[in-house]
């Protein structure tokens, strides 16, 4: 499927959740479906996208938090769905792109190409549901139960073809990042 349809699918039904890109193609696809106050783009800090949702979770108990990122990059965090699972918020998603390849260092084949099932391995951790999407209608799908409330984190796999498609940049002033995010959120900047 194309990555960025199902993005700009999920970012036009996320109502106010607040979303966490990983690096990469993940916030360039966010970035390309319309910049918001209530995106966080992360820079430099490979295999954190997931976690940094769940403290963001963890803070803002009442929002919903959408986490958005790649394969590689939930790879190099693999043990974030077991810290996830074990803190349990029902308020946080993630989202994974997954195009079976590291698509930021040369389009290497990664683990998920091999056999590896991010959603299976959320499952096992003990995540509420997990589950892989391989079409734009289950994209569709999924945006209906992603406005439902979650027994406890979930995860979805979105299959997407491994391409290189233009990169629309977002802001990458970390500084400017962070206190617009914490300006809608109703908090001091500095």
């Amino acid at each position: 499927m194309n990555r960025r349809k199902a993005i700009k699918k999920l970012l036009d039904a996320r109502d106010s959740a607040l979303v966490i890109t990983g690096l990469g193609s993940s916030s360039y696809d966010v970035y390309a479906s319309g910049d918001r106050d209530d995106n966080y783009y992360l820079w430099g800090a490979m295999g954190a996208a997931a976690l940094v949702g769940l403290g963001l979770a963890q803070a803002q108990p009442d929002r919903r938090v959408m986490v958005i990122t790649g394969d590689g990059e939930q790879l190099m965090a693999f043990g974030a769905l077991a810290t996830i699972s074990v803190a349990q918020p029902k308020n946080l998603d993630v989202i994974v792109l997954d195009n079976e390849h590291f698509g930021e260092t040369g389009m290497q084949p990664s683990h998920t190409g091999m056999g590896i099932a991010l959603d299976k391995v959320a499952m096992s951790c003990g995540f509420a549901e997990a589950a892989e999407l391989r079409t734009l209608d289950e994209v569709d799908a999924l945006t209906r139960r992603l406005r439902q409330p979650a027994e406890g984190p979930r995860l979805f796999v979105l299959k997407v073809a491994a391409e290189n498609l233009p990169r629309s940049l977002p802001p990458r002033d970390a500084t400017f990042i962070k206190n617009r995010f914490r300006a809608h959120l109703g908090q001091a900047t500095c």
